[in-house]
């Protein structure tokens, strides 16, 4: 077996899991894991079990601690819960507060170990999983993938202390969802400058979750559809529209796959809506808080998704073909009740009450030209039959 090792790098707590069979002569993935309120690196890699899945695959996996003493010189440092600050906006720029710490630690990291720059990826839960897409906007040139579960948008709230002192701005955020996911698209890519770049997303949110409304994990989506759609040089709004939806039930509970490409129609962002699930890590342990252990098992997929070898199940498949669909988003309650399998069926795009799966693809809807995507999928297709053509 590996070791999980303690660090400190500027009064700030870390923990390095190394797996067993690391070798000094060959470059290694390392994947940030960020936990959420009230847990520690301890807590949250039993919860995940993320690694024993280093162990397996040869990965590490680096732990930071938001669980420290109050520094007077730098209070967006410092949460009482433990929570990673999202909501200032000191924590949501490149070479500022969290993401210049991260960063920091990432670098101390690379100066101890063989780290392959080209497979560093982030993922978190709750806060940990804002602050895991805050660092995809602020250093898109260091991370390759990112991992959201109950998380918020970028840019999703911007505290000010002085005059919202119990963090208001943030708390109805994290109730009803941000105004417009499109601008927070678009100020993400202002923050990306020089360094744009797409990104891989993967977004994984419970529909009876209370604390984060599930609304804020198809904003996520939105956002980065949107911040990726002006990096390709877009114009005007991403169409966020499907290319693939699929349910199926895993380990008694069910869920909605939502799968989106990029210009290039090429998968780039995923969305799992996930039945009966709260704010919870899903297929989690239950010796880690914050976990539910039905449902899939969001550790396995997160990794597949980041390293480009995600398995489809062999199953029977279904395909049927979409009928105008006049949004890609999932209409939901405000405050989700704790849901019987009937009821979140209703909510859900596909239904989801029987066990063989079903996959739909998704046509993008007719839109003006302001809001149309980059390339259109049937002028490609055009093209590419008047070249063999000739």
């Amino acid at each position: 077996m590996g070791e999980f090792l303690d660090f400190i790098y500027h009064d700030f707590k870390y923990k390095l899991y190394v797996p067993g069979e690391y070798n000094s002569d060959k470059e290694s993935p390392l994947l940030v894991m960020l936990h959420g309120c009230g847990q520690n690196p301890d807590d949250f890699a039993a919860g995940t079990n993320m690694n024993t899945l280093a162990e397996k695959e040869k990965f590490l996996v680096l732990y930071p601690d938001m669980n420290h003493l109050l520094n007077p010189l730098d209070p967006a440092g410092y949460n009482p819960f433990g929570c990673w600050n999202w909501f200032l906006d000191k924590n949501q720029h490149r070479g500022k507060g969290h993401p210049k710490l991260i960063y920091g630690i990432i670098n101390e990291v690379k100066s101890k170990y063989k780290i392959d720059s080209n497979k560093v990826y982030a993922a978190g839960l709750s806060a940990g999983g804002s602050l895991a897409c805050i660092l995809g906007v602020t250093y898109p040139d260091v991370f390759n993938g990112i991992g959201i579960c109950s998380g918020l948008a970028y840019d999703a709230a911007n505290v000010f202390f002085l005059t919202d002192p119990m963090a208001e701005e943030a708390k109805k955020s994290m109730e009803k969802g941000v105004h417009d996911p499109y601008a927070c698209g678009n100020s993400a890519f202002q923050e990306m400058g020089e360094y744009k770049k797409k990104i891989r997303v993967v977004v994984f949110h419970g529909i009876c979750d209370t604390t984060v409304h599930p609304i804020n994990g198809q904003q996520v989506i939105t956002q980065w559809a949107q911040t990726n759609f002006l990096v390709e040089g877009g114009i005007g709004l991403a169409d966020v529209t499907p290319a693939l939806v699929k349910s199926d039930i895993i380990n008694g509970n069910s869920y909605t796959q939502h799968v989106y490409n990029d210009g290039d129609g090429e998968p780039l962002l995923e969305l799992w809506m996930i039945d009966k699930m709260g704010h919870t890590w899903s297929g989690g342990r239950p010796n880690g808080s914050y976990t539910d252990p039905s449902g899939p098992n969001a550790t396995e997929i997160i990794w597949d998704f980041f390293s480009k070898h995600q398995q489809q199940p062999e199953e029977k498949l279904i395909e049927i073909p979409a009928k105008k669909p006049s949004s890609a988003l999932v209409e939901l309650p405000v405050n989700p009740p704790v849901q019987t399998p009937t009821e979140t069926a209703a909510e859900l795009p596909i239904e989801s009450s029987v066990k063989t799966s079903i996959e739909l693809t998704v046509k993008p809807q007719d839109e003006s030209p302001s809001k149309s995507p980059k390339k259109n999928f049937f002028s490609i297709l055009l093209s590419k039959l008047i070249k063999r053509k000739k």
